[in-house]
């Protein structure tokens, strides 16, 4: 039997950009740039949230170089 693949949970613009702390202009143009993937349901358009995550979030390089001296 196959399993169901997860629901996907879609937020609006100003929704994602609540969540990151952004405007919701910037959202919008990683709309535009492809970074973000976006969805038209029906006049609107929504952002699949594991997506957004996907894009938005990046961990900070960090650069380790032993122990103290």
């Amino acid at each position: 039997m196959k399993s169901q693949p997860s629901p996907r949970i879609l937020a609006s613009i100003e929704d994602v950009a609540e969540r990151y702390d952004v405007h919701p202009k910037t959202i919008r143009r990683r709309i535009a740039d492809g970074t973000v993937p976006a969805y038209r349901v029906g006049r609107q358009i929504r952002i699949d949230l594991a997506e957004a995550d996907a894009a938005m979030l990046r961990p900070i390089p960090t650069h380790f170089r032993g122990a103290a001296a």
